[in-house]
């Protein structure tokens, strides 16, 4: 009986509401009409328990009427809770409190620093740090640059070692992309356009652009969604565009196309995308230009003259590295070079993506940085090639670790969206961003002030580069771009840890293609041997057991 009692008690607020409801109407009869109200709400409380009763959608609302709602209602603001009540400093992911502080602070040009030592945990396993030098160096000048363009390229770009990554309108809004692109303007360093094309806002702020150009062909692109040469020359002759990047893949969802509902279509995008308004917008998973190595840089060589002479290059995620092999055997066969190769992470993640392709598709950035780098140099090309690298890149530590590794200069994207004033909602792909940055909404995006926020994007920048500075100055460097693997040591174990040369050793230059082979290397010739410049696929199907090719 007791336990007859205690499993209808889930039912007390619905019956109770009910029972308050006929109580104060028959009060509002008798004594007063204010009882009316309190009988609207009781009643209203009840009928919402009926339907719950009734409804077979979800089950816990059947079993626990009306007050089965809290759950929801708790649960829709839970990652509030945690973010502003809960969470340590260390806890939030995919970014930690302590990294999104420092975007702020800096972002503002407020204090960076911290008192009473670091809160890492210096003895774990995945800590790294930079060996430093008795004898440090003062940098007063901390623009740092790299020149972009090889030996085929007419207008080489002189980089930031730190710009904007791929970002589109759409994805981002008007404000958003016009903050960003004032403040690259502003603090003279560059902004990746993402495969959205180049929109207004993007030419109303006059920073120097990347015009990314995707398998969807967006602002280069006939009305059947193939390339036209005519428009993408039109687009590149702009002054402001001053590289061009042609995206395989990105590190959020790497292997995976798209589709812009036609419902959130604005006449602004379709102008910007040159695409018509009503119809979804699909972006292909694979471009319909090439479809093999040689015709990837066929396409490259048809971009840099199509523009003038501009740099052009790719970014990729690093999926097979026989397939990476295959592009570069294809440089060597055709003399086609890219100017650049730009290495996105898996950790990347301003595009929506399935949790699937966010957690396990693709290969992190240091890995994929590190095996881009190696795979240059064992084919003799890492010197008119320059590497982008890009994957939760905010702080100027994480600059320095990328560029010993092999990068010549960074991109950022979730970084510069903090300093606009992401707070890592996570609501991107809703519409419904807080703080008006990934959102349509034009109510929404009011809120971000263009003028305030490209200042703080600048800041942001500039207050990296002088810290950036300061390390390298303390490494005993006089520029960034002097740091080596031997620069750091990564903690593998508990009680063990390895120098980067080590951890991330760079080969031999020359060492694929020199015809002598070194014994420890040979994973590498065996997967450069499978290598095809004339196909992406496979030579064979591998079946059975794994047989690892004995060194000549």
């Amino acid at each position: 009986m007791l336990n007859t009692f205690f499993s209808y008690q889930r039912y007390t607020v619905f019956v109770g509401a009910g029972l308050i409801a006929l109580a104060s109407l028959a009060g509002a009869v008798l004594y007063s009409q204010w009882l009316l109200l309190v009988a609207t709400l009781a009643a209203a409380l009840f009928v919402l328990g009926v339907h719950d009763v009734l409804q077979r959608r979800h089950s816990i609302l059947r079993n626990y009427p009306v007050v089965g709602h809290l759950r929801f209602i708790l649960e829709s603001f839970r990652p509030e809770i945690r973010q502003y009540l809960i969470e340590g400093d260390h806890e939030e992911v995919p970014f930690s409190r302590q990294a999104r502080g420092l975007v702020y602070q800096r972002a503002k040009g407020a204090e960076d620093k911290r008192p009473f030592g670091t809160i890492e945990n210096v003895y774990g396993s995945g800590y790294a740090w930079l060996t430093h030098s008795a004898s440090p160096v003062t940098i007063t000048d901390t623009n740092f640059r790299v020149r972009v363009g090889g030996s085929a390229c007419k207008q080489p770009y002189e980089a930031s070692l730190y710009n904007i990554s791929a970002m589109s309108f759409g994805a981002l809004s008007a404000n958003a992309i016009l903050a960003l692109n004032t403040g690259a303007q502003k603090g003279g360093f560059a902004h990746d356009t993402g495969e959205g094309s180049i929109s207004r806002h993007h030419r109303q702020g006059g920073g120097d652009l990347i015009y990314q150009v995707a398998s969807g062909y967006f602002g280069c692109r006939n009305d059947d969604g193939s390339f036209s040469p005519e428009k993408f020359a039109e687009v590149a002759a702009d002054p402001q565009v001053k590289m061009i990047e042609i995206k395989l893949s990105q590190g959020a969802k790497p292997g995976h196309g798209g589709m812009l509902p036609a419902s959130k279509i604005s006449p602004e995008i379709a102008e910007a995308r040159g695409i018509p308004m009503g119809i979804d917008c699909v972006s292909p998973a694979a471009h319909s230009t090439f479809s093999t190595p040689i015709g990837l840089m066929q396409f490259v060589a048809q971009l840099r003259e199509l523009s003038g002479g501009k740099p052009v290059g790719f970014k990729l995620c690093i999926g097979h590295r026989r397939e990476f092999m295959s592009m570069v055997k294809a440089m060597l066969k055709t003399g086609i070079i890219p100017d650049f190769i730009v290495v996105d992470g898996a950790e990347g993640g301003t595009g929506a993506a399935p949790v699937e392709f966010a957690n396990r598709v693709g290969m992190p950035m240091l890995e994929g940085l590190t095996f881009v780098h190696n795979t240059l140099r064992g084919a003799g090309i890492r010197h008119e090639v320059k590497i982008g690298a890009a994957g939760k890149i905010v702080s100027a530590f994480d600059i320095a670790r990328v560029v010993a590794l092999g990068a010549d200069w960074c991109n950022a994207a979730r970084g510069y969206m903090f300093a606009i004033g992401c707070i890592q909602a996570q609501a991107c792909h809703t519409n419904a961003c807080p703080v008006g940055i990934a959102t349509q909404d034009p109510v929404r995006q009011r809120a971000l002030d263009v003028g305030d926020k490209s200042d703080r994007v600048a800041r942001f920048h500039r207050n990296t580069m002088k810290a950036l500075g300061e390390i390298a100055g303390a490494a005993g460097l006089s520029n960034p771009s002097d740091f080596m693997p031997y620069h750091f040591m990564f903690r593998q174990k508990d009680n063990e840890f390895l120098d980067g040369n080590e951890a991330y050793p760079y080969l031999p230059q020359g060492f694929l293609v020199a015809g002598e082979e070194i014994p420890e290397l040979v994973d590498w010739y065996s997967r450069w041997d499978r290598a095809n410049a004339e196909s992406f696929a496979p030579p064979e199907i591998p079946h059975g057991p794994f047989r690892r090719r004995k060194a000549a």
